[in-house]
């Protein structure tokens, strides 16, 4: 298994923020059907103020890339990727089209 944590920011609205934290409290089933069939196990999100961390757990052969051209496909997924644009904002690091950006491990405790 493979862990991934990744950042992405909200717009810093609290009436958008509270609209984002409902879509997920139950999100659509083919958005999760298409999670899960890319390969992702288990999958978090945690919120600070207006700054997002994902933790993915997956199985070892997951591939951004095969996730991302399946989510290109899919236009359910397109259709809730756009809903979710209307409440997201990239990193400052994050280039065009970028959201979720992959976090480097700096520290473990074993």
């Amino acid at each position: 298994m493979k862990r991934y944590c990744l950042a992405l920011d909200l717009k810093d609205d609290p009436t958008l923020i509270r609209e984002y934290e409902k879509y997920h409290e139950k999100i659509w089933p083919e958005i999760e059907k298409s999670i899960k069939d890319s390969g992702i196990i288990n999958m978090e999100i945690y919120r600070i103020e207006n700054r997002m961390f994902m933790i993915m757990e997956t199985v070892d052969h997951f591939s951004f890339e095969k996730k991302s051209i399946s989510d290109f496909e899919n236009s359910k997924v397109q259709e809730w990727e756009k809903l979710m644009w209307n409440y997201q904002q990239a990193l400052p690091s994050a280039q065009s089209g970028e959201k979720w950006l992959l976090m480097t491990n700096i520290f473990k405790l074993y």
